[in-house]
């Protein structure tokens, strides 16, 4: 089975859907609508051995989760062709999807996407298929992110906060102790130059006495 569940939504609301495997992905697909800019847009999320694909554009976002070996170009070509299904619905030009409830084209277009679900896993067109081929050439804009980064991007920040906290204590810890030692370092200078000082201060008297006696009484008697 390549696709497995596929729907359209307005904004984070899913209108209809269908899901043709036994597994909820129910969390998954309601993490990427949440994530879905409001600008129009085509990406693919992966999520362990799945693709999820979408085309989001005018307000409404179509989505369909594939199996690995699927690809991209026969997701993309279905969600082209889901798109156009859906556009023609009467009801999806309709005022009422302004802020439509949840579920409330289940009962209309829910088989539809159950009957292209049914007829791209059995025997997809060929030549749609070529046409998306050359139309998905020339789209540059459909990169690949990671579910599971976004599901545990919460936990990357609450990270980071704690770190950020850390090195701010170790930067006051820091600054505490530069102070200590210039504050340490200014008293050993001014030691040593006082020091100095007594030292200069013994030599010269050592080498007046020399000349002038101990007491420097000679020099005086001399002049």
């Amino acid at each position: 089975m390549s696709l497995i569940h596929a729907l359209v939504a307005k904004g984070s609301t899913i209108l209809a859907e269908h899901q043709a495997g036994q597994r909820d992905f129910s969390q998954a697909t309601q993490t990427i609508l949440s994530k879905i800019p409001p600008n129009n847009s085509k990406l693919t999320y992966v999520w362990e051995q799945y693709l999820f694909h979408y085309i989001s554009e005018g307000g409404f976002t179509y989505l369909v989760m594939a199996d690995d070996a699927a690809g991209r170009r026969m997701p993309f070509t279905f969600l082209a062709e889901m798109q156009q299904k859906f556009t023609s619905q009467p009801l999806a030009s309709s005022s009422s999807l302004s802020d439509p409830p949840a579920y409330s084209m289940q009962g209309t277009f829910g088989p539809v996407i159950a009957q292209l679900m049914t007829q791209y896993n059995t025997n997809p067109p060929t030549d749609e298929l070529t046409r998306a081929q050359a139309e998905l050439a020339q789209v540059k804009d459909i990169m690949v992110q990671n579910v599971e980064q976004i599901l545990s991007r919460g936990e990357r920040i609450e990270l980071l906060v704690d770190k950020t906290d850390n090195m701010a204590t170790q930067a006051t810890a820091f600054r505490r102790g530069a102070r200590t030692v210039r504050r340490s370092m200014w008293w050993k200078n001014t030691r040593i130059l006082a020091l100095s000082v007594v030292v200069a201060l013994v030599l010269l008297w050592v080498l007046l006495a020399q000349f002038c006696g101990a007491g420097l009484n000679q020099c005086g008697a001399k002049s």
